[in-house]
């Protein structure tokens, strides 16, 4: 598909390949953007037509593949999902792949049974992306959501006085092991980011005292139809109606001055990026 992008949005992955991060780009020149919706101008695939509208997020886009800080992209058509009726592309990019993220993470604790009426929902990394949609999308469904900084402290004890029922975990390291340390028994915890960093640090304890379920989220190679299940559910049941409050609106010139504060830890709620 040829698809003439309306709006992307600015991830720490993006900021990631605009440095050269290796882990995420490898050839440079490149155009960063793991987010983009736009409408289609070229199709090669019975599944679209030309003037569909659709999202690209994950897979390859904006890694080693041109991504959606642009005014067009090419992609397969694998990779696209119309735009479900009732979302905006507006509202799309709003949630981009942090919001098909903690919507992926909140339906995992779902799935294991979660519900307001058995314990509060711990979120860390609340002021991010992810973090900040999952506290929206919780706080619709009933959950008395929870946002705790400061765990990432590095904490001896194996096991720690249990405090909540369910976590969504954005950071990784210490922080999550902490977050585990504090789950009560029989309790979930969804991981799905790195913030702090990639090792973690803890024992098994967690597991086999107290029955906690680790659940690892990803929203980058998940099949297709998971993808589209989640954007219906966010244009139907799940609809958040605080965008803009969440929300900085950008331009595409002014890009390379915001990416650099992803890195420092600066950037709270969400950057759209106005491309059309």
């Amino acid at each position: 598909l040829l698809i003439a992008v309306e709006y992307s949005s600015l991830n720490y992955k993006d900021a990631l390949s605009a440095t050269g991060n290796p882990g995420v780009t490898r050839h440079f020149p490149h155009t960063p953007g793991i987010d983009a919706v736009g409408v289609v101008k070229e199709s090669s695939n019975d599944q679209f037509s030309v003037g569909d509208a659709v999202i690209v997020t994950g897979y390859d886009l904006g890694m080693s593949t041109s991504g959606g800080l642009a005014e067009y992209i090419r992609v397969p058509a694998s990779w696209a999902i119309p735009l479900p009726e009732g979302l905006t592309a507006r509202q799309s990019m709003v949630l981009g792949t942090a919001g098909l993220t903690a919507g992926l993470c909140v339906n995992k604790l779902l799935q294991v049974g979660a519900e307001p009426a058995i314990g509060k929902v711990l979120v860390t990394g609340a002021t991010g992306g992810v973090g900040s949609i999952a506290v929206a999308l919780l706080a619709k469904l009933g959950f008395e959501v929870i946002d705790r900084a400061e765990l990432s402290a590095a904490q001896k004890a194996p096991l720690l006085a249990p405090k909540w029922q369910y976590a969504i975990d954005c950071a990784g390291g210490n922080t999550l092991a902490n977050v585990l340390k504090l789950i009560n028994y029989g309790g979930s915890v969804a991981c799905c980011g790195l913030a702090d960093a990639i090792d973690l640090p803890t024992s098994v304890l967690p597991f086999i005292l107290r029955d906690v379920n680790l659940l690892g989220v990803d929203s980058v190679e998940i099949p297709r139809v998971k993808k589209q299940s989640v954007w219906k559910k966010f244009a139907q049941e799940w609809q958040l109606d605080n965008f803009d409050a969440m929300t900085q609106e950008i331009t595409l010139q002014q890009v390379p001055e915001f990416l650099p504060q992803f890195l420092k830890g600066q950037i709270s709620g969400r950057l759209l990026v106005v491309i059309k």
